[in-house]
C-alpha cells in the first residue's frame, strides 16, 4: 500500500470529537501512515497535546501562533506557545504567517508575532509552516527582512501563482497542496504542473477546504489519496510515485 503523509490537519478540534478515533482508522485504512497536527492559539494547545499522548504512533505535532488569532494580546498568546515549545517536543513551529482575509486591524501585530517565530524556528533549528491569505508580499517581504540564506519549512494549503511558488521555492520552502487543487477551474493545477514533486507534500487542512467530491463537508486525513490522485493525474505519473516522493519530503523535513 501507498503510504502517505497528512502534513497538515486539525484532528484535535471540536468537528472530531464524535468520531476521532473512527477518523485515525480510516485514514490508516487509506494508507496515510502519519498526520502533522499544527497548533492554533493557547486555547488549542491542552486538546493537540491530549491527542499527542493518546496517538503518538501517529501523530505528530507543531506548536505556533495562527494568525487569525493574533489581537492585541498576542504576546501572552506567545509566552503559552514558547512555554509549550520549551517544555514539548514538537517537529515544528506552526501555523504561524499573515492572514489578512478575514481582518487587516492586527497586521503589524501579525507581523510581528510571526517574526518572533520564525526567529525561535531558526535558533531551534525547527522547520516553520506558514498560513498565507491575502499576504504573499507582506510575507515575502517578512522572510527577506530575516538575512539567513533560506529557510525550510511549508508554505501551507498554497494559493498563490507560479512566481510565488517559484520565489518560496527559492526561499527553500516546500509548497503544501490540498483539497483545492481538486476544485474545478483550480489556478493551482497549473502551478502544480509546473513544480517538480520534490517540492511539494499532501496535506488536508481537515476539517476546512474537503477535496472534491466532499466540497463543502468536513474534511479528513483519508481524503489524502483524492489530493494525491489529482496531483498524479497533473503531473502525469503515478499515485505511487506521488506518495513516495512527497512522504520522502515530509519525513526529511520533520525528521520522521
Amino acid at each position: 500500500m501507498n503510504l502517505f503523509i497528512d502534513t497538515h490537519s486539525h484532528l484535535y478540534l471540536p468537528q472530531f470529537d464524535n468520531d476521532r478515533n473512527q477518523c485515525i482508522e480510516r485514514a490508516v485504512d487509506k494508507g496515510v501512515d502519519k498526520i502533522v497536527l499544527p497548533n492554533i492559539d493557547a486555547e488549542s494547545i491542552s486538546a493537540l497535546n491530549n491527542m499527542l499522548e493518546q496517538y503518538s504512533e501517529i501523530c505528530c505535532g507543531l506548536m505556533g501562533l495562527h494568525p487569525t488569532h493574533v489581537k492585541a494580546n498576542f504576546r501572552q498568546e506567545l509566552d503559552a506557545v514558547f512555554s509549550a515549545l520549551e517544555a514539548g517536543k514538537y517537529k515544528g513551529v506552526g501555523e504561524i504567517g499573515i492572514d489578512l482575509y478575514w481582518d487587516k486591524t492586527h497586521l503589524k501585530e501579525q507581523t510581528e508575532a510571526f517574526l518572533l517565530q520564525v526567529n525561535y524556528a531558526l535558533a531551534h533549528d525547527l522547520p516553520i509552516v506558514i498560513h498565507a491569505r491575502d499576504s504573499f508580499n507582506e510575507i515575502f517581504g517578512a522572510l527577506e527582512s530575516i538575512d539567513v540564506g533560506s529557510f525550510k519549512g511549508i508554505f501551507h494549503a498554497f494559493t498563490g501563482n507560479i512566481k510565488d511558488a517559484k520565489r518560496a521555492i527559492d526561499m527553500g520552502l516546500l509548497i503544501g497542496i490540498g483539497g483545492i487543487v481538486t476544485f474545478k477551474n483550480a489556478h493551482l493545477a497549473n502551478v502544480v504542473e509546473q513544480l517538480d514533486l520534490n517540492h511539494l507534500v499532501l496535506e488536508t487542512d481537515s476539517p476546512y477546504l474537503a477535496p472534491t467530491p466532499h466540497r463543502g463537508k468536513r474534511n479528513e486525513s483519508s481524503y489524502i489519496p483524492l489530493i494525491a490522485e489529482k496531483i498524479a493525474s497533473i503531473k502525469n505519473t503515478s499515485v505511487e510515485e506521488v506518495a513516495r516522493v512527497t512522504t520522502n519530503n515530509a519525513e526529511m523535513l520533520f525528521n520522521l
